[in-house]
């Protein structure tokens, strides 16, 4: 075969450091934009971005030469920049150190994006923590509770 030829689908979610709630709605508006231009800079496409004011999630699909860890070190540590130079009140601004990352089949592209973009309304009803333990739950992936959420 004489091409590369993929469709890798991630949901990654991340938090602010210590899930200090610093994602304002006025800020979101910019910051899902920004990020995704990050993404495309780095080869992807961004599907959908969204949260609430103390974490984000992302559906993108990311090229197959790029680890998931540099890609996402690279948005963690370009958007943290961009929020501190664009919000001077965000000046200390910074992601938590780690993130979760979830494959996606095509076939769920379209609820995992509706469930991106009701992020506001579902955290209505439920926190981060449970949020993540659902997720972590449901894609079989173990993890020591206490270390979880920073």
């Amino acid at each position: 075969m004489p091409g590369t030829y993929s469709q890798i689908m991630l949901h990654i979610v991340f938090s602010t450091k210590g899930r200090e709630p610093q994602i304002s709605r006025t800020i979101a508006e910019r910051l899902y934009p920004y990020i995704g231009g990050i993404v495309r800079e780095c080869g992807g496409c961004a599907y959908a971005i969204g949260g609430v004011e103390d974490h984000l999630h992302m559906l993108i699909r990311c090229r197959p030469a790029m680890a998931v860890s540099d890609l996402v070190r690279t948005i963690k540590s370009r958007s943290s920049k961009w929020l501190r130079d664009e919000f001077p009140e965000l000046e200390s601004f910074a992601w938590q150190e780690g993130y979760s990352a979830f494959s996606v089949s095509k076939s769920k592209e379209k609820a995992v994006t509706r469930y991106i973009r009701s992020q506001e309304e579902h955290h209505k009803r439920t926190d981060f923590r449970s949020e993540l333990i659902r997720l972590l739950d449901a894609h079989g992936i173990e993890y020591e509770p206490k270390y979880l959420c920073d």
